[in-house]
């Protein structure tokens, strides 16, 4: 089997056999690692496997790092909630929003303030509403059990206008 062998300084010292390769390697006193197994022929290069295998774990640390998952943070409130209150949470969705979360609003009912979700669907809408330049419902309000959910993700599809309308919000 032949492969296109590089030496420890990156050089291409052409394409050689296999026991050849081992043995150039061998003389080195390093490892002979398989770099590109579907080029044609293979590429090998003697290296000091180890120090090889602490690079590539480096860099995918390093990719890592880049990477931000985006989590879904929640807000809580009840039909009955103050404007003063909303406006408080409203403060906070947005810097989940502009932190690139994930914000789920929800309104909760308890006894008899089911018999009214419209006022629930009021408050829920005036939060879409207050975020809709930086944020945009996922769907629109859910009532799921006595719960009343919607998810805000962040950017902003609509831009609020005369032309374009509102980010809506159904549920009444």
């Amino acid at each position: 089997m032949k492969v296109r062998l590089i030496d420890k300084d990156g050089e291409q010292l052409g394409v050689l056999g296999l026991q050849e390769a081992l043995a150039k390697a061998e003389l080195s006193g390093l490892d002979l690692v398989e770099i590109a197994p579907n080029a044609e022929p293979p590429v090998c290069k003697i290296i000091d496997y180890g120090k090889y295998r602490y690079q590539v774990t480096k860099k995918e640390k390093e990719g890592k790092k880049s990477q931000h998952q985006v989590k879904v943070k929640e807000i809580k409130i009840k039909p009955n909630t103050d404007d003063n209150d909303i406006m408080i949470k409203t403060r906070h969705a947005r810097e989940f929003v502009l932190k690139g979360n994930k914000v789920r609003v929800t309104c909760v009912f308890r006894g008899r303030e089911l018999a009214h979700p419209e006022i629930g669907v009021r408050a829920v809408r005036q939060i879409c509403e207050d975020l809709s330049d930086i944020a945009t419902a996922e769907s629109d309000a859910k009532l799921m059990g006595r719960n009343l959910c919607v998810v805000l993700a962040p950017g902003s599809k609509k831009k609020i206008g005369p032309t374009t309308g509102t980010n809506t919000v159904h549920g009444e």
